[in-house]
């Protein structure tokens, strides 16, 4: 049976947050009832409602004001669009954001391209809590360390004296259309570094386009040494080690590390297939691809990650791995490497940046599924379907 938390009032809602935020550890965005015997649809559902009532308690802590700046409509008919914005000091620069709706993202900073939504600088403590509630529901527990390490990364950059808006406190939050089951609706969360495009609909959730980053990609938190993205890193230089040299030479291609071709504003860009293609690696070469491609995939959570996982792993045979740059990294550290992976609907970017002096401390990366992008094709008519139906 669905969670009540969906159709509950407002003053429900707010007693549920109390007890959801003051938790000493929130809810674990993994787990499903041990005595609830679920197919995958029913697993989808149960997970959809948690993240829906996450949401709810979000909206349920800001007044109508400040809702109208949390809280967007949500049209699936709209098209991804290039958003550009002025540099102040460079005219013939301009800083680019992806437009969808009313939701904007890009690798820039929030002054630079403007988010729709309100700071975690501009919320209370349990609006704050709130959000990160809701990312913990929707993401991954390693998707959300990630997150953490990356809003990490920019507080360095913060504490530096950086003249732009930086650090955790710029990191932005916004709902696009109405949380619930029946229609698709999108959680947007991210800043310099990191977006976040979650779309929901029924028992399914999709996170993309996605973009990580991070600048510096190493550097010392409150809790220990961090290096950001360093499984993506690893995995990608472990996956060319594996190769024959016959195999490193189908990989490699001519590229310039830091020019990321399907960034924000992008996404319409066709570009041919380059690198190994995954029919030429054997067994244990395509696990570590899969492997490395789930870096990505794997950021939303398990549940609804799991669909995309095996059809990723299904198209592996056409898709293509491709390299640039040296082969090996220092440890410890991030390379200097950009790769690529294309296959059936499925684009994926690591390219480090030259701004900051060191290709191994600064890093963008994007993953793009263009037959599910900002929950497009998520099914609208779910109450027509007889499994959704049973579950009421």
């Amino acid at each position: 049976m669905l969670s009540p938390y969906i159709y509950l009032p407002a003053t429900c809602i707010a007693i549920y947050t109390f007890i959801i935020i003051m938790q000493n550890s929130p809810p674990n965005a993994q787990s499903i009832p041990a005595d609830v015997e679920t197919t995958d649809m029913n697993a989808g559902l149960i997970k959809t409602t948690a993240i829906v009532s996450a949401a709810q308690i979000l909206l349920s802590l800001f007044d109508a004001s400040s809702l109208a700046t949390l809280q967007f409509p949500y049209n699936a008919t709209d098209q991804p669009t290039p958003v550009y914005f002025p540099h102040p000091k460079l005219p013939n620069f301009r800083f680019v954001g992806e437009q969808f709706g009313a939701s904007t993202w890009s690798n820039f900073p929030v002054s630079d391209v403007p988010r729709p939504g309100i700071r975690l600088g501009g919320m209370n403590t349990a609006q704050h809590s709130a959000v990160m509630h809701l990312l913990r529901t929707a993401l991954s527990e390693k998707g959300f360390r990630k997150v953490q390490e990356i809003m990490g990364s920019d507080q360095i950059l913060a504490d530096s004296g950086v003249p732009y808006a930086a650090g955790r406190a710029a990191y932005t939050a916004g709902i696009f259309g109405e949380p619930g089951m029946e229609k698709v609706w999108m959680i947007q969360f991210g800043g310099h570094h990191l977006a976040l495009n979650i779309a929901v609909c029924g028992g399914n959730a999709v996170l993309t386009p996605l973009l990580t980053g991070a600048l510096p990609a190493s550097y010392t938190g409150e809790d220990g040494e961090k290096r950001v993205l360093a499984d993506e890193n690893d995995k990608a230089f472990a996956l060319m080690r594996s190769f024959s040299e016959s195999q490193r030479k189908q990989a490699v291609f001519t590229h310039p590390v830091s020019d990321m071709v399907q960034g924000p504003g992008d996404f319409d860009k066709t570009l041919p297939d380059v690198g190994i293609q995954g029919s030429h690696l054997d067994s244990s070469q395509k696990e570590m691809l899969l492997d490395l491609i789930s870096e990505w995939v794997g950021i939303l959570n398990d549940v609804h990650s799991a669909s995309r996982i095996a059809e990723v792993q299904n198209g592996l045979d056409n898709t293509c791995f491709a390299w640039s740059g040296p082969l090996e990294h220092e440890l410890g550290r991030n390379g200097a490497s950009y790769f690529r992976i294309q296959g059936p609907n499925l684009f994926i970017e690591f390219s480090p940046q030259f701004p900051g002096g060191d290709l191994t401390m600064h890093v963008h990366t994007i993953y793009r599924d263009p037959s599910r992008a900002y929950g497009r094709t998520l099914p609208k008519d779910l109450f027509e379907r007889g499994d959704y139906k049973e579950l009421l």
